[in-house]
């Protein structure tokens, strides 16, 4: 990535539609709940979402997350994003997603991703995968991604996915709470966790984890920053100034809105480039 040349990075943004897989339509119903929560129907191409950011001047890691073993849904590739980001490596990375239930087999994908596919690190979703972080499942996962020292993103505090459904289209939020990544932090040192999300109703104990272990850090997407809870914008101000990253959960909320609330919701403006590129720079390993 020819991060030089850009005004920023946003280490969050999602791949919405297949051009190499046809739509599949089961589970549908999350998607229309999820319009609905978000007040946003937009799913953008990856295509049509590079040429967006390019046009920005603004990189990104786009991901998509495989959730098939919970919602039965077939996920849109790993290598049709990481392709998209051969093709445009000076502003884009791709993160591969696995779900966790794939044991063995999702280590074997994992090493294969990266070997042949170039990925730079992996996404996670506990709440709609359906799993605990600190669960053993994951384990063989988490050691490749270890091994190779490349950085990971958890979905942390409340999820938009399922919200207003019955039940809550069975997904469980307890899952996604940021306190569960502690033991994760612990056996895999070299592995660096970024918590996603301001972790609502989480926020403290996102903080305290990101405080006391150094491979922790807290990316700020989903959320417009006028909203974010004053303790985090205090930490990232002070404590967590090198390990808070700019994301904005592209295309449910757009770069231009977050950069445009950013501006104004108490940010030091010695730590502003930081958020916007610098802490990214020295996650991905790009200096």
């Amino acid at each position: 990535m020819d991060h030089a040349n850009l005004v920023a990075i946003d280490v969050h943004t999602h791949a919405e539609v297949s051009c190499w897989n046809p739509f599949d339509n089961y589970g549908e119903e999350y998607d229309r709940a999820a319009d609905k929560y978000f007040r946003n129907s937009r799913r953008p191409t990856i295509a049509e979402t590079v040429a967006y950011y390019r046009e920005k001047k603004i990189g990104l890691v786009m991901f998509t997350v495989d959730s098939e073993s919970q919602l039965g849904r077939r996920r849109i590739p790993n290598e049709e994003i990481a392709q998209a980001a051969r093709e445009n490596a000076d502003m884009m990375i791709c993160f591969a997603s696995i779900d966790p239930h794939k044991g063995k087999m999702g280590a074997r994908e994992a090493e294969r991703l990266i070997a042949e596919h170039g990925v730079k690190g992996f996404k996670f979703h506990p709440t709609v995968q359906g799993f605990h972080p600190y669960d053993r499942m994951a384990w063989p996962l988490y050691e490749v991604i270890n091994a190779h020292k490349m950085p990971v993103i958890f979905h942390t505090g409340h999820s938009g996915i399922g919200s207003g459904m019955r039940c809550g289209g069975g997904l469980r939020l307890e899952y996604s709470n940021p306190m569960h990544l502690d033991d994760v932090a612990i056996d895999f040192p070299d592995m660096q966790i970024v918590m996603a999300h301001p972790s609502f109703p989480w926020q403290d104990e996102a903080l305290s984890v990101a405080t006391h272990k150094p491979n922790v850090w807290i990316d700020l997407s989903g959320w417009s920053p006028k909203y974010f809870p004053r303790q985090l914008v205090q930490y990232a101000n002070t404590l967590l100034k090198d390990r808070v990253l700019f994301g904005s959960d592209y295309p449910l909320i757009t770069p231009e809105r977050w950069m445009k609330d950013f501006e104004d919701a108490g940010f030091k403006p010695e730590v502003m480039p930081g958020i916007l590129k610098g802490n990214a720079v020295r996650l991905l390993g790009l200096a």
